[in-house]
């Protein structure tokens, strides 16, 4: 006999909470280890219970989900992530897959999508539902896409000019990415000299115009 999956539940709605539980109760296949109503939450739960899988709601007071998911995936690595919010806008969809999420459902979704879902996560796959599929679909099939802007730098250096026009300070980029402000620092200036960057500020418009900083 297959073991249950274990479920980490994550939304700062009661009734949410008690639904996804009811759901997942109602069959043998899953077990609800536990709960939590914020993103710090989350991350502490989680490392108590070691789910396989975490149901993660984006809006989270104290600390987003997106970086709630990013945090997680470090310090719990087994544990994967399968989103499940309100929000199927392109940009939330990929900050939450960029930061390492494996599955993307809109609040909603079948029983049997969520059922789906979380045992396709559990078992090392991928899981988007079927709105935020065909969204991402329309977009890789979209002939007025180009090539991704600026691809001289590296992922990291790509990385670190997203967060700048979001607005945030070495020392931000540097805790975000759990790196030294050093190494900030030295993406910073080899971000400027490959794209012949005289300041900041002038990084942030670029950047911008080009669709970063939306994160």
């Amino acid at each position: 006999m297959n073991l249950p999956v274990r479920v980490l539940i994550v939304d700062d709605h009661p009734v949410v909470r008690d639904g996804l539980r009811a759901l997942l109760g109602s069959t043998t296949d899953f077990e609800v280890v536990g709960e939590a109503a914020g993103g710090l939450a989350a991350i502490r739960e989680a490392r108590t219970h070691r789910p396989d899988v975490v149901i993660m709601d984006v809006h989270l007071p104290d600390l987003d989900g997106v970086e709630a998911t990013r945090r997680l995936r470090r310090v719990v690595p087994e544990s994967a992530v399968l989103v499940l919010s309100m929000l199927e806008d392109d940009d939330t969809v990929f900050a939450a897959m960029r930061a390492g999420a494996c599955g993307y459902l809109v609040k909603g979704a079948s029983q049997g999508d969520i059922e789906h879902a979380i045992q396709a996560v559990a078992a090392g796959g991928a899981f988007l539902g079927p709105q935020v599929a065909r969204r991402i679909l329309g977009l890789l099939t979209d002939p007025r896409r180009d090539e991704p802007p600026f691809p001289e730098l590296t992922p990291r250096e790509f990385e670190v000019l997203d967060l700048i026009a979001t607005g945030l300070s070495n020392p931000q980029i540097a805790t975000r990415l759990y790196i030294s402000g050093k190494t900030v620092s030295n993406h910073v200036s080899n971000i400027f000299a490959k794209l012949q960057l005289p300041d900041r500020a002038t990084a942030i418009v670029r950047a911008r115009e080009a669709g970063l900083g939306h994160g």
